[in-house]
């Protein structure tokens, strides 16, 4: 048995520079500022987390990968173990609780549990009139409006690892998390691992945590879901507009079926929209079927090499 479920990825934490120039960046990828101090910035998507991003000033640097507890219960049970924190307040805006931990990899892993909710915001949308239904908008006409995407959440979050099997050990007996796809190379190595959260009956994301393999632990990108198609078009061409480091896409991939685009910002952090998952829940048994040549999909560019080997420590 785990030791706890963890319910959602809450944010990821990362170190900047420049606070300017990572607010402008991120508004241009379509995250909303929440908050702001001297020391760090916080950004939010359209629904009700308060924020899903930090960015705190400094030398770039990846800091941590925070995750949501079901109840301070368990942040107590994870407190206990080694070389955990204690159960502490935390002292930014949002407020809640926390346990900080370190991964096998000696990343940090936030443990939170009753941060501030805020009010979500409404955007319109227009639903697709497609071949088998065609009057999803029927009596209405359709005006989309250039601009950034519409970032409603973080889905998920990617690490690089130099000695996976611990590392997936870790996530899953500390965090409860589910294995969904496993995709091997020629020679039988791991090489992509996805995991899902348990929240038993409930579906839920193809994966809230990938791990892959590298010569040096870090992050490789942090994954925000938009609205719908129309949505990540309309960012890839405002990010294209704007000037923005394409990384890969548009496509779809293989594992998780997301379509999808990736940039990297200023500080050489890697970003992916995305828009449509399958969803499981935990009755579903994870597949390990997969092959290295499936990581390109089944439409879009072919994945460039600085995707697979980027790892931002």
């Amino acid at each position: 048995m785990p030791i706890i479920k963890a319910i959602d990825l809450a944010y990821v934490r990362v170190r900047v520079p420049d606070l300017d120039k990572a607010e402008a960046f991120l508004k241009d990828f379509g995250l909303q500022r929440s908050a702001r101090t001297d020391k760090a910035l916080y950004m939010r998507g359209s629904c009700a987390e308060h924020h899903i991003h930090v960015a705190e000033l400094g030398p770039p640097k990846f800091l941590a990968m925070a995750f949501v507890a079901a109840s301070e219960d368990d942040l107590h049970k994870l407190a206990k173990q080694p070389g955990a924190s204690g159960v502490e307040t935390i002292d930014e805006p949002g407020g809640g609780r926390r346990v900080r931990l370190k991964d096998p990899d000696g990343n940090t892993v936030e443990v939170v549990h009753g941060i501030e909710r805020v009010q979500p915001i409404a955007h319109a949308r227009h639903p697709l009139n497609d071949a088998i239904d065609g009057l999803r908008r029927a009596g209405t006409l359709a005006r989309h409006e250039k601009g950034p995407s519409k970032v409603l959440r973080l889905g998920h979050g990617v690490l690089v690892s130099p000695d996976m099997p611990p590392m997936l050990s870790w996530y899953r007996e500390t965090l409860g998390l589910l294995m969904s796809d496993e995709v091997l190379a020629p020679d039988g190595q791991l090489v992509l691992a996805f995991n899902r959260l348990d929240r038993g009956p409930e579906y839920v994301d193809h994966h809230v945590f990938l791990l892959q393999p590298g010569p040096k632990p870090g992050l490789n990108h942090i994954a925000f879901e938009v609205q719908d198609l129309d949505d990540l078009m309309l960012g890839h061409e405002h990010m294209v507009a704007r000037g923005g480091d394409k990384v890969w896409g548009i496509g779809r991939h293989v594992y998780g079926a997301q379509i999808f685009d990736y940039w990297m910002d200023p500080f050489d952090f890697m970003y992916e929209h995305w828009t449509d998952t399958d969803r499981m829940n935990a009755d579903f048994r994870g597949v390990t079927d997969g092959t290295i040549a499936s990581a390109n999909g089944p439409w879009g560019d072919q994945v460039p090499e600085r995707f697979f080997t980027h790892s931002h420590e």
